[in-house]
């Protein structure tokens, strides 16, 4: 059957609305090319979407041009204010941005190992409330229909465990502080007009790798989440899959050759998780002499997977030389610890495309991006070894911002799809 009018209008908005958000500014000429409608239709909608407060005329289209018709339209950014967490073991990350994504302040905050659960919540909350306060004292006057800086419109978390499907909650995990299960409901009840949501690390990091990092030519790959700890995201034909209880990913627990015993249902240790894990990988690098410091609050193992990358490296460069000298020896070890270590990555990477045939795989997370095309490189070659399935093992472009960056993202599709809404009519 043939839309409504009703219907046909609210869909030409939504398409106007996701070209403005996809492309930038445009004119009417533009969208009318575009969208396929014509020009009394796409004058219909620049009013009726100009009206609702949600584009605005942000500049004109090219010198020689002037009038009606080389007016940019464009979102109203300030429509909406969004906070995005990235939620660690040991600390917190905070950003808040506008509508179409834009970062207006951010801050970070460590997380004390004996600081209690109420106390930890709080400083996190109001670790929230202070990065708003600053968005709005810095950024432009929010728009008219935005509320105060308290009324944040939606806010996303990343944070490591399981997700159940049933109520969208962190399940109660062993190895996690307690904290983190109370935070989402602290947040809530701290801005009780916002739409608060949590989604595991890795899921939010393979969201952020597929829209703007090195999976954006991919609809069907899996994330290998290397931080601190280990995890996997898997998208196929262009969804997130979750699994029946919200655990498909958790890579950490499963049993592999080379580790002591195997992992329980609630401990992944003898699992993927104690060859791949952030203090598995520095004991590794320990023993073949690799040696560097974290910058920042990265990982151990990512400082000391840089390091190695830019010793072998300058291990081929002088790969020439008749004789090896002692710091060419020494640079040898950085190149063993990297073949072990993409020996062991491997083990895990072979054992997800057995089981999925993904056709590519990103190494993500601090790790992942510190190793970049040397250790993908041989983790690929490996793997290729391993399986008849082809595999392209290809690094992080966006690393430990990953999940920052997914949250942010998924918070912004939450708030465009709310605002964007048909009104009723």
């Amino acid at each position: 059957m043939p839309a409504s009018p009703s219907t046909a209008r609210a869909i030409n908005d939504r398409l106007a609305l996701r070209l403005l958000q996809q492309e930038g500014p445009l004119t009417a000429g533009q969208l009318k090319q575009l969208t396929g409608l014509s020009r009394p239709t796409v004058a219909d909608l620049v009013e009726r979407l100009t009206e609702a407060g949600l584009i605005e005329v942000v500049g004109e289209a090219g010198e020689q041009r002037r009038g009606p018709n080389a007016r940019l339209y464009g979102i109203v950014a300030d429509r909406a204010r969004l906070a995005a967490l990235d939620v660690r073991t040991d600390g917190v990350s905070v950003v808040v941005a506008d509508l179409v994504g834009r970062v207006l302040a951010e801050a970070s905050v460590p997380i004390g190992g004996e600081t209690g659960t109420g106390p930890v919540v709080e400083q996190a909350a109001a670790l929230v409330e202070g990065v708003a306060k600053e968005a709005e004292a810095s950024g432009a006057p929010p728009h008219a229909g935005v509320r105060g800086w308290g009324s944040l419109h939606t806010v996303g978390i990343g944070a490591p465990g399981l997700i159940d499907p049933a109520t969208g909650e962190l399940r109660d995990s062993s190895g996690l502080p307690a904290w983190h299960r109370r935070l989402a409901a602290a947040l809530q009840d701290r801005f009780p007009e916002a739409h608060v949501s949590i989604d595991n690390e890795a899921n939010l990091a393979a969201l952020a790798e597929q829209r703007d990092g090195a999976a954006r030519d991919r609809d069907t790959f899996v994330l290998l989440w290397l931080s601190y700890g280990t995890g996997a995201a898997v998208v196929l034909d262009g969804a997130l899959r979750r699994g029946a209880s919200g655990g498909t990913g958790e890579i950490g627990f499963l049993p592999v050759p080379g580790t002591t015993g195997l992992p329980s249902a609630t401990d992944c240790d003898g699992g993927f998780h104690s060859l791949a894990g952030s203090a598995a990988i520095t004991e590794l690098a320990r023993r073949h002499g690799v040696n560097a410091m974290p910058t920042g609050e990265e990982p151990s193992a990512a400082a000391l997977v840089r390091a190695a990358v830019k010793a072998a490296a300058g291990e081929r460069a002088q790969s020439g030389a008749e004789e090896a000298s002692a710091g060419e020896r020494a640079l040898s070890g950085a190149g063993r610890f990297l073949d072990d270590l993409a020996d062991r990555l491997a083990v895990g990477v072979a054992s997800v495309v057995a089981v999925l045939d993904p056709g590519c795989v990103v190494l993500g997370g601090e790790v992942g991006q510190a190793g970049g095309r040397e250790l993908a490189a041989r983790v690929e070659e490996r793997v290729r070894r391993m399986s008849p399935l082809v595999t392209e093992v290809r690094p992080s472009a966006l690393g430990g911002g990953a999940v920052l960056r997914g949250a942010l993202l998924t918070a912004r599709d939450r708030a465009q799809d709310d605002l964007f809404a048909p009104a009723e009519r």
